[in-house]
């Protein structure tokens, strides 16, 4: 049976956050709140979890359009092909933020990432992520949760989310009302830069 933890961002209950971390080092999955939409995420090392999450999700984990939550920028550069100067620039301008970077891959991802050349990477403001993350024993594999009403896109209300996937997760971390404004995706694997979706992180190029 989930549960639903109402968690305040500027100062959230260490008791739930620890309790977050561990149900996500055994496999299990969250919901938990970014500085765009709430997330679905996993470990991105926990083979129980990787298979509960593409099952729920209906995708295959090492061709879906899945990002990478990492804790800061040390941690991403384990994940991606060495940055030249202009790259690391942007990627420090902008992250943590609220933008999904596509970025070349690093050699030898773990698996299942293992023949990826690509990856979509985030690193969120949202202080519940940056005290969960560190107590993780590896980054969140996460996606957004869209709304089954196409007109709403993202579900908002946090008790109503929590109804539609009780089911289906271990937890979920609720801060109130989330935004209804994905992350802006850009793709830095070439140059120029190219913008793929406009979201709520301003469009800085």
């Amino acid at each position: 049976m989930a549960e639903l933890r109402t968690l305040y961002s500027n100062n959230p209950n260490p008791k739930h956050i620890e309790e977050a971390a561990r149900i996500l080092n055994q496999g299990g999955l969250i919901i938990f709140p970014t500085d765009t939409v709430y997330g679905l995420g996993c470990l991105s090392n926990n083979k129980k979890g990787l298979s509960r999450f593409a099952k729920i999700r209906d995708v295959k984990i090492e061709l879906a359009p899945l990002s990478f939550l990492f804790q800061d920028i040390r941690e991403l550069t384990n994940y991606v092909q060495h940055m030249n100067s202009t790259t690391f620039k942007l990627v420090k301008k902008l992250l943590p933020g609220p933008y999904a970077l596509i970025m070349n891959a690093a050699p030898k991802l773990p698996k299942p990432f293992h023949k990826r050349k690509t990856i979509g990477v985030r690193i969120s403001s949202h202080v519940v992520l940056q005290q969960l993350l560190p107590l993780l024993d590896a980054p969140l594999i996460t996606s957004s949760l869209h709304d089954p009403d196409e007109i709403l896109d993202y579900t908002t209300d946090p008790e109503v989310l929590f109804q539609q996937w009780e089911s289906k997760i271990d937890l979920m971390l609720s801060d109130g009302y989330g935004q209804n404004i994905p992350s802006t995706v850009l793709d830095l694997t070439e140059e120029p830069f190219q913008i793929i979706r406009e979201g709520l992180g301003e469009v800085l190029l």
